[in-house]
């Protein structure tokens, strides 16, 4: 995929992830108040076979200039941010979206999701779902840019610290 976005020194590419990726996105997922999946969870999302393609997607994000410059620990990935969603009938999922800390605020978020929503409406598909956390303001603030609404509650449903969730919904 081509060159998504370039502002404070990041040159960011997003590509498909690839099995050699999980151990970046489980250490992001870590660093952040994400759904800390497995490795094998990641690995189920992300595969070749052609029916798991059409029901995942999954996108990494490259910090391109910063890995070329030496930012980047050389033995790590530069993988900076990804997206991980499902597909069930014409209905999709965001199951799991983390950008770096150090990156956050600088559009590789909004990015990542406008890639799902092109490749939703490719597959002439009609919705995105995705829960956020009541106290992420700065996500529920990208989905509504990107056209989400607030649509629902799950009370209690996310674990240390407890909170709700919000869910939204884009109808395409």
């Amino acid at each position: 995929m081509p060159r998504c976005w370039k502002r404070s020194a990041l040159n960011v590419h997003l590509r498909r992830a690839t099995l050699a990726d999980i151990p970046a996105m489980i250490e992001l997922d870590r660093s952040s108040n994400a759904a800390h999946w497995t490795w094998q969870q990641y690995a189920a999302r992300i595969t070749d076979e052609e029916l798991s393609a059409a029901q995942h997607f999954a996108l990494v994000a490259l910090d391109a200039f910063g890995s070329a410059q030496g930012i980047v620990a050389p033995d790590s990935p530069p993988v900076i941010a990804f997206l991980v969603a499902s597909r069930i009938d014409k209905e999709w999922e965001v199951e799991n979206i983390v950008v770096a800390e150090r990156v956050r605020r600088r559009g590789i978020g909004f990015c990542l999701a406008t890639r799902l929503v092109e490749h939703v409406r490719h597959e002439n598909d009609r919705s995105i779902f995705l829960e956020v956390r009541e106290s992420n303001r700065s996500a529920r603030m990208l989905y509504r840019k990107l056209g989400f609404q607030e649509v629902g509650r799950r009370t209690g449903y996310y674990a240390n610290p407890p909170e709700d969730a919000i869910i939204c919904c884009m109808t395409l």
